[in-house]
């Protein structure tokens, strides 16, 4: 028993001493395999991370590189177009030279005119001072031949006045005749060679569209199949579309496109609006229909001041009132004979604004009135009154000057011209209605005007014929050359101009011209 315990005892201190040794044994073979794993951690790191720094040394070094290559090409770009900035302003300062030297010439070319008129004003006055001092000789004249025939001749005092009278007044005819046709060729064609020049430079400064604008808007489609939508069943949604707009809608053969029909534009515009933003949305009955119109014509009303601030900010004007600039947008959906208000006011406003600065007239006057000249035609309801009134009611109304407002009532002949501006806006309107395309007039207002021409110059004694030519801007007037002498002929075609002038209204002017035929005839047996 005691053997056992001790063998049990020895074999258990052997086998604590072999685990032991185990023990030791691997913990050293473990030890040294991680530190040789560590030592080759060590050696992977120091390599990587000499590779991480040459590899950033080669990237910053590129890096370099391309800064200083985008640098330069920067820096190219860059004196280049300062280059090109600095040949524009050397070309703006040379143009800027010339148009200040043109201009200096011709202030110098103006004045002489000026100086020339200013002469023949002149010989013009004396000329009339030694009319006058013959009329007072032929009276004297007279006076001593009615005694010499009273004493000498065999007949009443009455009947000597009369044959005395009769011979100055066939004398003076003649004179008279004589000098209106010397001083009027003289005059007319100073005055045209003058006025042609400042009306040419105005209009090729101001040019502008003269298209005449049409009474129908085509809407397009995106497809056929939307024609029968805007119809709707039964026809209900284009009749709804047609109250809600007051706009006649034609649907036809035309290829995806519907027509509007209307005399407003405003009206047109609305429709065709409303028609586009229905399609778009796909929605299309009654009840849409209204609340898009609605929309609309909301929508319109500050597209229309838009519009106003625009072309009151495009022409340079300052200070006019938020309401005017309202009634100037509302002119772009105002026509006159077929054309545009607005353009035609733009026009009107630049054409008096250029031929006041060639003349030295007050241009922001000239300006201010040819713009508001029409703006009466924007007022829709119905006052009784002439566009010029109201016109004039609505820039004295919004705080213009007495200076526009005089310009504005005078464009029309209605008032007397005030100053230089009114004058100029009168013939910038004529000038703007004029233009070939301009307007559309109508058939019965021709006609109207051509019969009432001819007429006037049928009623002077001594003409046979009169007919008028180029739809109405010329007149030739046939006369009897047993009636009518040459002297005759020029004061009646100078009379018939003046008239003319007072009794029609048309655009541009009108070339009278009085034909006297005389035929010498004799037959030989």
């Amino acid at each position: 028993m005691v053997n056992f315990v001790v063998a049990t005892l020895i074999g258990l201190i052997a086998g604590f001493l072999l685990a032991y040794i185990l023990k030791k044994f691997f913990f050293a073979s473990y030890h040294r395999e991680a530190e040789n794993k560590l030592k080759e951690a060590e050696r992977e790191r120091e390599k990587i991370l000499k590779e991480a720094e040459r590899e950033a040394a080669r990237l910053k070094r590129e890096g370099a590189l391309e800064a200083r290559e985008k640098f330069l090409k920067y820096k190219s770009s860059f004196e280049r177009e300062m280059r090109g900035r600095q040949e524009k302003i050397e070309r703006e300062e040379r143009r800027l030279l010339k148009k200040e030297e043109s201009l200096k010439s011709r202030e110098e070319v103006l004045r002489e005119r000026e100086r020339q008129l200013r002469r023949k004003e002149q010989e013009i006055d004396q000329k009339y001072s030694q009319i006058k001092e013959k009329e007072e000789k032929a009276s004297q004249l007279m006076e001593e031949a009615e005694k010499k025939l009273e004493e000498v001749a065999e007949m009443t005092r009455e009947e000597a006045r009369a044959e005395i009278m009769q011979k100055v007044e066939e004398s003076l005819r003649h004179e008279k005749a004589r000098l209106i046709r010397d001083f009027e060729k003289e005059i007319e064609s100073e005055k045209a060679k003058i006025s042609k020049e400042v009306i040419a430079r105005a209009i090729q400064t101001s040019a502008a569209d003269t298209v005449v604008e049409s009474t129908v808007t085509v809407v397009e489609l995106p497809s056929d199949d939307m024609k029968g939508r805007i119809i709707g069943r039964e026809g209900r949604n284009i009749r709804a579309l047609e109250m809600a707009t007051e706009v006649d809608f034609i649907v036809d053969d035309t290829p995806e496109a519907v027509i509007l029909s209307s005399f407003d534009p405003l009206k047109r515009e609305i429709a065709k609006m409303a028609v586009e933003r229905l399609v778009a949305d796909g929605r299309i009955h009654p009840a849409r229909i209204e609340e898009v119109v609605e929309k609309v014509k909301s929508e319109i009303e500050e597209r229309i001041r838009e519009i106003g601030k625009e072309v009151v900010v495009e022409l340079g004007i300052k200070d006019l009132h938020p309401e005017l600039e309202y009634y100037i947008g509302k002119l772009k959906f105002r026509t006159s004979f077929g054309q545009n208000a607005l353009a035609h006011s733009k026009e009107v406003a630049l054409l008096a604004a250029h031929m006041a600065r060639e003349i030295g007239a007050n241009v922001e006057v000239s300006l201010r009135a040819g713009l508001l000249h029409d703006v009466g035609k924007a007022i829709d309801r119905d006052y009784n009154q002439s566009h010029v009134e109201l016109s004039v009611m609505l820039a004295r109304k919004y705080g213009e000057s007495e200076e526009v407002i005089a310009a504005i009532a005078s464009h029309h002949d209605e008032v007397n011209f005030p100053s230089v501006e009114a004058v100029l806006v009168q013939a910038a309107d004529t000038l703007s209605a004029a233009r070939p395309g301009a307007r559309r007039e109508l058939l019965e207002h021709y006609i109207k005007r051509i019969e009432t021409l001819e007429k006037i110059a049928s009623e002077y004694s001594g003409v046979t014929k009169a007919f008028a030519l180029q739809a109405g801007r010329e007149i030739r007037v046939i006369v009897n050359s047993e009636k009518i002498s040459d002297d005759d002929a020029y004061i009646l075609s100078y009379e018939l101009a003046r008239r003319i002038e007072k009794e029609l209204t048309y655009p541009g002017q009108i070339k009278v011209t009085v034909i006297r035929e005389v035929r010498a005839v004799e037959y030989s047996k």
